[in-house]
């Protein structure tokens, strides 16, 4: 059984536009996030989708040079996007990361995957209700509920943001990843505005090296020390 960790790419945002190819850690953020994506444990392949269109051909070439899959979709309908990539993978179970997250634990997916196999579950995710940093978020379904969520879904957001139906739908069996001990719900570590790319390049200053993936553990409690890092997007810090 095929699990695929799509990622979703584009080049466009009112925010912060081209976000996902600005420098980071001696690459782009996609490429971090494509980095992390690939260590996630009990995923089988990466897919980056990437709307239709010239204006993201630069996301699709960026994504190809990482080593990921890239399939082509409707820029709007993201819902349509997951099916179609799921289909030209073969992938029975999805893992949806955003491209916005360069901070995505793969220690964090592989226990959501893990959880909804040993569930049985149609999908599972690790904020609901939030309580790992706002970054850290992953949601793992399978081919079935995405079908099922492509043919029920009809309200423009739900086609746009993926998983709504899924999240609320009495048919669909959820697990939830237990969230940590702690209040970390609120920490930001997801980019969308400028102060949060300030954010990532400070943080990304204070890692070991380009090769290491650490714990998201080890990073909160390093930032800890450097309020001064914490505080460079917290006026953005809403849920």
């Amino acid at each position: 059984m095929t699990t695929a960790v799509i990622v979703q790419a584009r080049l466009g945002s009112s925010r912060l536009p081209g976000k996902v190819l600005k420098p980071l850690a001696g690459g782009t953020v996609l490429e971090e996030v494509l980095r992390r994506c690939r260590a996630i444990p009990g995923a089988d392949l990466v897919v980056c989708a990437v709307p239709e269109g010239g204006k993201d051909d630069p996301v699709a070439a960026e994504a190809r040079r990482c080593g990921a899959i890239v399939t082509r979709g409707s820029e709007t309908d993201v819902l349509d996007r997951y099916l179609q990539a799921s289909k030209a993978v073969g992938a029975a179970v999805v893992m949806r990361i955003t491209s916005d997250c360069p901070l995505i634990d793969p220690e964090v997916c592989g226990a959501v995957l893990e959880l909804r196999a040993a569930e049985d579950a149609d999908y599972a995710c690790n904020n609901l209700p939030p309580s790992f940093p706002h970054g850290l978020d992953c949601e793992a379904f399978t081919r079935d509920a995405l079908e099922m969520a492509w043919r029920e879904a009809i309200a423009p957001e739900d086609r746009e943001h993926v998983t709504p139906w899924l999240r609320r739908a009495p048919e669909i069996r959820r697990a939830v990843l237990a969230g940590p001990v702690g209040n970390f719900a609120h920490l930001r570590w997801t980019l969308d505005f400028p102060e949060d790319y300030d954010f990532f390049k400070a943080v990304f200053a204070l890692m070991p090296t380009p090769t290491t993936i650490p714990g998201w553990q080890e990073l909160a409690a390093k930032l800890k020390h450097h309020p001064e890092i914490a505080a460079i997007n917290s006026q953005q810090c809403q849920r």
